[in-house]
């Protein structure tokens, strides 16, 4: 780790891999010989054409986008995109499902009730969102616009281990949050939507990964706004106004950095690793550390734990004590309380094993 840095277990923006914010330092002032910095220079020019064409074709090939699937990349993070999927998908149904296992797939089922009956097909809130209820749990309408549904909850460490079966209608997933940590079966999904700042970048943008029938207008609402609308910004290369270009280009360079390291297979082995050694500190703890998630649906991403049965004077202890050893960001959201571990792809090993070692050395000392 560079002198003077920390381990940033932030929810979001997060850590990045040292490589790709050296590249960036190294360029910052004149992208290759181009005499300005990508900041500087017009969205429209010969270079910063060529480095959005290049962060597309990286970002296809990682993931295996079908060649008829549309990739977009908007400005509002993903929350914008709780609005633009009514606005683009609806046609004339006026009803969509939504698979609710966190808050924020709470939010985009409440974003959508402004333009159609939203259904809650399952909610897992009675539990605090500490499970994903079993299909057979399912109220499906198959008569529905679409079903959406959280693939990885941030707030509350929930994560699908599967892509949801829904028959004939299409799927609509909020990645956000594990994009780019596991492959991706793009061409079972309508939409795939997932803002930049977890995994792939700064904060500043959501890709969108549109299925064809979804890209050419055909059920977009009039009321939809034009900077709303999945077609316009696929024909205009998203660039119907000016983009996001330094956040565009940093995403470019994190792209060639994962295809330099083995792509999206080497972030799965990784997050696996990673997410395993925390929970081998929380599970072995005999109750010290305890995660609420039900083991099936715990989350490789952000990892919720309370200390002592959320005794707050001994968790504030902690995340004190955290940071004399580098270790920052371990608060819980503001909405759960507790700690929170966010292990995304830019946290090396070596901060996951510190860790992991701080928090078995802390049990040692406070343990009654």
């Amino acid at each position: 780790m560079a002198e003077g840095r920390v381990y940033n277990f932030s929810a979001g923006p997060s850590m990045m891999p040292l490589e790709v914010l050296e590249s960036v330092q190294k360029e910052m002032v004149n992208y290759k010989s181009s005499g300005m910095s990508v900041m500087e220079m017009s969205h429209r020019s010969k270079e910063f054409m060529g480095i959005a064409a290049d962060a597309e074709k990286d970002l296809r090939e990682l993931l295996g986008v079908p060649a008829d699937y549309k990739v977009i990349f908007n400005q509002g993070g993903a929350t914008l995109q709780f609005s633009a999927i009514p606005l683009n998908m609806l046609g004339t149904k006026t009803k969509a499902d939504y698979l609710i296992t966190g808050q924020w797939g709470e939010k985009a089922h409440k974003e959508a009730s402004k333009y159609c009956t939203p259904q809650a097909a399952c909610n897992s809130k009675a539990s605090k969102f500490t499970t994903i209820p079993g299909k057979g749990d399912w109220k499906l309408d198959p008569e529905a616009a679409y079903v959406h549904y959280c693939d990885n909850e941030t707030v509350n460490g929930v994560e699908f281990s599967y892509t949801p079966e829904v028959g004939d209608v299409p799927l609509v997933a909020d990645m956000s949050s594990n994009f780019m940590s596991r492959s991706i079966n793009v061409s079972k999904h309508a939409y795939i939507y997932a803002g930049l700042q977890k995994n792939v970048g700064p904060a500043g943008v959501a890709i969108g990964i549109i299925r064809p029938d979804f890209a050419d207008g055909s059920k977009e609402l009039k009321i939809n706004p034009t900077y709303c609308s999945w077609k316009i910004a696929a024909d205009n290369g998203s660039m119907y106004n000016t983009p996001a270009c330094f956040t565009l280009y940093v995403m470019g360079e994190y792209l060639k950095y994962t295809k330099k390291i083995g792509g999206v297979s080497h972030w799965e082995e990784m997050s696996a690793k990673k997410s395993s050694l925390i929970y081998k500190a929380i599970d072995g703890s005999d109750g010290f550390y305890n995660c609420p998630v039900e083991k099936s649906a715990r989350s490789r991403m952000n990892i919720p734990f309370t200390i002592m049965g959320g005794n707050e004077e001994v968790e504030k202890k902690f995340l004190d004590g955290a940071k004399k050893v580098k270790l920052y960001t371990l608060a819980g959201h503001r909405s759960v309380g507790g700690c929170r571990a966010s292990i995304y792809n830019g946290m090396p090993m070596e901060g996951v094993e510190a860790l992991h070692d701080y928090m078995k050395s802390f049990m040692d000392e406070n343990r009654k």
